[in-house]
């Protein structure tokens, strides 16, 4: 809860940056694919385990990048970044909701156990609903 509250905080700071109106259509669209994408893993049949690994991967490439690319500082390589963050937040989005599921549904946990990783796991939600967010903003969002 208070990584919650300081992110709230740190996020603020975006109001500065984006014109409201343009954070609000990025929060109702980011809304919307978080939602279909947790949807989607949560009814699939398909096992999305590979895929989160080439997610994760991907999302490591994506943080070193976006290092380089502070030094760097090229608008168009960080065009492509955040097309690619979206692209590994969605997937990552259904890969999660998944693996919650499975929690959900496991008979070998005691329910204490169940809870906690439940809470992580909509934690682990959460920031990436932040990062979807952030990144479709770096698309959609004209500066001020």
């Amino acid at each position: 809860m208070v990584y919650s509250v300081l992110m709230g905080l740190s996020l603020s700071s975006i109001m500065l940056v984006y014109a409201g109106q343009d954070i609000a259509i990025t929060f109702f669209v980011t809304a919307g694919a978080f939602g279909g994408m947790a949807v989607l893993g949560y009814t699939t049949q398909t096992d999305l385990t590979k895929f989160g690994s080439l997610m994760y991967m991907l999302f490591i490439g994506i943080f070193i990048a976006g290092i380089v690319n502070m030094f760097v500082g090229n608008a168009f390589f960080d065009f492509i970044l955040a097309c690619v963050g979206v692209f590994v937040f969605t997937g990552l989005t259904a890969y999660h909701m998944q693996s919650l599921k499975k929690v959900a549904q496991s008979t070998q946990m005691d329910t204490e156990s169940r809870n906690k990783l439940a809470i992580i796991g909509g934690l682990q939600l959460y920031i990436l609903f932040i990062n979807l967010f952030l990144s479709l903003l770096r698309i959609m969002g004209g500066r001020d």
